[in-house]
């Protein structure tokens, strides 16, 4: 039973009262019941107020927990980031040690790499002179650069060593001045390969090779002047390639 019909149950019984009865406790038991109304009134809004609040806190509370929840999630997944990326760090770490320790080892070994192109240079057949040696006093010069990487001081070392593999398997031509019984001459000389270096006077009339052995200039009988002169065009793409005749001396046993 609600208060509205409490009440006007309370109303009904009073008005079935005598009329002799006291008005003075009528009145206070209206009052009463009014005040009860009133205060109970209240304490149900009290109670709605507190059902709202505690709805709120457990909403929140819900919230709550769905957050600790992602954060866990998202802390698992950091904590294996984290592992990997630590293994990464190590890994790294491996990775520079034996870079370094590459270094130390490939240093030296390009610096003899350059000595002994040096070497076979000065012992070769004396062609290109100036345009090798150029090549060489730039490597040599670019080893104590600290702006030139090693990987690029490395490859500029194989493409010098690979410049001069190539020389072993070209013809080639060029002007030159020579010493021949102590006079400097001008010629034209005739590389093939690495197997003879060949000159021709520039009216054709005397020809000769450089021996290895003596690391000279030698004369050659007349009867070359034409195979070398044939020699000479096909280097210079003046004519087809062909065959012709080229003196080739072969190193002496040793005994």
């Amino acid at each position: 039973m609600n208060i509205s019909n409490k009440l006007l149950l309370l109303i009904l019984v009073f008005s079935l009262v005598p009329a002799m009865a006291d008005t003075d406790a009528l009145d206070k038991a209206i009052e009463k019941a009014v005040e009860t109304n009133i205060e109970t009134r209240k304490t149900q809004e009290k109670i709605e107020q507190l059902s709202n609040e505690t709805r709120g806190m457990l909403e929140a509370y819900q919230y709550t927990l769905q957050q600790i929840d992602s954060l866990k999630t998202y802390n698992a997944q950091l904590e294996k980031l984290i592992k990997n990326q630590r293994a990464e760090k190590i890994s790294n770490l491996s990775q520079l040690n034996s870079i370094e320790e590459t270094q130390r080892n490939i240093v030296p070994l390009m610096l003899r790499m350059i000595e002994i192109l040096e070497e076979f240079i000065r012992l070769d057949m004396p062609f290109l002179t100036e345009e090798r040696q150029a090549r060489l006093n730039l490597i040599k010069e670019m080893m104590d650069r600290p702006d030139v990487s090693l990987p690029d001081k490395y490859r500029r070392i194989m493409e010098t060593y690979q410049i001069e593999m190539e020389y072993g398997r070209n013809i080639a031509t060029e002007n030159h001045v020579i010493e021949i019984n102590g006079q400097s001459i001008t010629v034209e000389t005739l590389r093939i390969g690495r197997l003879a270096l060949l000159y021709q006077t520039l009216d054709g009339e005397d020809s000769g090779f450089w021996n290895k052995r003596t690391e000279q200039w030698e004369s050659l009988p007349g009867k070359y002047n034409k195979s070398i002169a044939e020699g000479i065009q096909i280097a210079k793409k003046q004519s087809p390639p062909a065959l012709f005749k080229i003196p080739v001396h072969l190193p002496e046993k040793s005994e």
